[in-house]
């Protein structure tokens, strides 16, 4: 018992105590994929050098507000560590500062949020409750005194930046360039830790703003002349106009991955309706999302412009205000009314700013659709009555129109009411993956019900139907009940990357199916409908390549820096055999395509963060 605990004993009790719950939450909570002792060991030393470092700055306060200081950095450093966790088990990624400012989201996800709380997290703030006792100043034993001289203040001080600095050393190390290759998230975190990141993701954020006011549209010339030569495929092959002057109706299949596709559950299939559809549509089975923390907004933005998403935050919110060329405009100069129907509030990923600005005539929100208790679950309007209800606005619009219709069920928390559910769960550790595939099912229901009412209402004949994954349900906190469901020992950095596969079907009525295995993405998206409705669009700035094309790109670059080409996948600094997912050597020629690949990712950063395409009218 300590007749009286001196200031330097309590800044170290609170950070071991600290560091320990940190390293807790790094070890088991998050799922962090660690390779090598070397990775163990920089784990472990990282929560309590963050620790030390923060805590020992409480000696430079003034003798009354030092035990107070400890107290606030003990709650604060808690809240950040739980809403990252909380943030981790929904999306499999860490808060960033764009996302933090995106608040006017979270009245949107109190299903989730709570389906996100485990009975065992209470003992995460056991260590506040530990360190509030000990500065307690009623207890005798524990009465904080500030008597330390300052060439031991300053002794301490050094020591924290010597235990930084090292920590950074091993860092690099372990990961060369780290903080310039600042690509994954999670290698930041687990070499740096999560303070760390959060420091260095201000001061990325503090720089992309920097660019904006920077740019002159020198960099413009350099990226066209890249899109030019190694983006644009302007080959003519025979889909060319194939639905000249069709609607387009984009259906955006929330959450929904490819290995449900064909694949069963207690011995039913998943998905039959999707299944039987892929016999008579362009059906891509090697398509990929490429979208980063804006997930659904990313996926449109992706779509809408073939440029990259932001690898922090989402275009949406950040830059909104940009000039772009969307595919809502460029049809529009071909005579299309473009609409986008979503049964949830405008403002919502600030959808009501950024549809204004890619040139949307018409949002169809949730007020133009009749949401009541018995018609809701989840996020909002189950899909089905959300289908139902569009058909009075779909069937008059004036055409030829161009529609995205973004679906909300199939959604985490995935819950569905007890009526709805005509698949039973599956049985795992995961929750989330087990219910899942009871929505997957409902979507899938709800989509034969939506082409039955096209059918019957004579929208499905002169129409392109578009169906697209948006982005991935399951997120890799849920690995091992994915692999037992797969029949895997494990999810490999390589399945993880072709997990990221999601369903992307292009349905022309009257037009033979056809199963296409070449490697595609989101971003391919805007040149592949203009050249099914005969638009040329060779001389607009994107990275996506028409699909139907003869002399497409060779990879297919994901937001975090992986690549899937047509005969390997890189992910996490290797290789891998793209068919059997073996690694590979690394050869000169697989540099070289990796470089292309974070190339492009650079191009566009610098289009977004620069607002480039403004000076384009300038530049021709």
């Amino acid at each position: 018992m300590f007749k009286k605990l001196q200031i330097n004993q309590l800044f170290v009790i609170a950070s071991l105590f600290f560091g320990i719950k940190t390293y807790v939450i790094y070890r088991f909570l998050f799922n962090i994929n660690l390779e090598n002792m070397m990775q163990e060991t920089i784990l472990f030393i990282n929560p309590f050098v963050s620790a030390f470092f923060m805590f020992a700055l409480s000696i430079w306060f003034k003798k009354k507000n030092q035990v107070k200081y400890i107290k606030v950095i003990a709650i604060l450093g808690s809240v950040i560590l739980y809403l990252n966790l909380m943030f981790y088990r929904n999306f499999g990624d860490f808060l960033t500062i764009p996302i933090l400012f995106q608040g006017s989201n979270a009245k949107d996800l109190g299903s989730s949020v709570l389906n996100l709380i485990e009975w065992y997290d209470v003992l995460l703030f056991l260590d506040l409750a530990a360190i509030f006792y000990l500065a307690k100043p009623n207890v005798s034993f524990t009465q904080v005194t500030a008597t330390m001289r300052p060439k031991r203040k300053k002794f301490v001080l050094s020591l924290s930046v010597v235990f930084l600095l090292g920590n950074y050393v091993l860092a690099e190390i372990e990961r060369p360039q780290l903080l310039q290759r600042g690509f994954d998230r999670e290698y930041l975190v687990k070499n740096i830790g999560l303070f760390n990141f959060h420091l260095y993701d201000i001061v990325q954020q503090s720089r992309s703003k920097a660019q904006r006011v920077l740019a002159d549209g020198n960099e413009l010339s350099e990226i066209i002349t890249y899109i030019d030569e190694e983006a644009t495929d302007t080959s003519e092959t025979d889909t060319f106009g194939i639905a000249k002057d069709k609607n387009v109706i984009f259906v955006w299949l929330e959450s929904l991955q490819t290995f449900v596709i064909n694949n069963e559950l207690h011995g039913e299939e998943v998905t039959p309706f999707l299944n039987d559809l892929i016999d008579d549509s362009y059906y891509f089975e090697n398509f990929y999302h490429q979208t980063e923390q804006g997930k659904t907004s990313d996926s449109e933005f992706i779509t809408e412009t073939s440029l990259y998403p932001l690898p922090s935050g989402a275009v949406y919110f950040t830059h909104s205000e940009n000039t772009y060329q969307s595919l809502p405009d460029l049809l529009g100069e071909a005579g299309y009314n473009s609409s986008v129907f979503h049964a949830n509030n405008s403002s919502f990923w600030n959808r009501n700013v950024m549809y204004d600005n890619l040139g949307i005539d018409h949002f169809y929100d949730v007020e133009a659709y009749n949401v009541t208790d018995a018609n809701q679950v989840g996020w909002g309007l189950k899909d089905k009555d959300f289908f139902k209800q569009s058909m009075k606005y779909l069937t008059s619009l004036e055409e030829p129109y161009y529609t995205r219709m973004i679906t909300l069920t199939n959604h985490h928390p995935f819950t569905l009411d007890e009526e709805d559910a005509t698949l039973a769960p599956y049985d795992s550790n995961s929750k989330t993956l087990n219910h899942y595939f009871q929505t997957v099912r409902y979507l899938d229901e709800s989509l034969e019900l939506f082409f039955e009412e096209l059918k019957a209402s004579g929208e499905y004949e002169d129409s392109v139907i578009v169906l697209m994954g948006d982005h991935y349900g399951i997120s890799d906190f849920h690995d091992r009940s994915t692999a037992r469901y797969l029949e895997k020992e494990e999810i490999t950095p390589y399945d993880h990357i072709q997990l990221q596969r999601v369903p992307m079907y292009i349905h022309i009525p009257g037009e033979e199916g056809q199963v296409i295995s070449d490697i595609a993405g989101q971003i391919d998206i805007k040149p592949t409908l203009l050249h099914l409705l005969g638009i040329d669009g060779s001389n607009e700035i994107g990275f996506g390549t028409n699909l139907f094309g003869e002399n497409r790109k060779e990879f297919i670059t994901l937001r975090d820096g992986s690549f899937i080409g047509d005969d390997v996948i890189y992910t996490k600094d290797s290789f891998y055999d793209r068919s059997t997912g073996e690694v590979v050597e690394t050869t000169d020629a697989l540099l070289e395509l990796k470089e292309r690949a974070q190339q492009e990712l650079t191009y566009s950063d610098q289009l977004i963060y620069g607002d480039l395409l403004r000076f384009h009218d300038l530049n021709k």
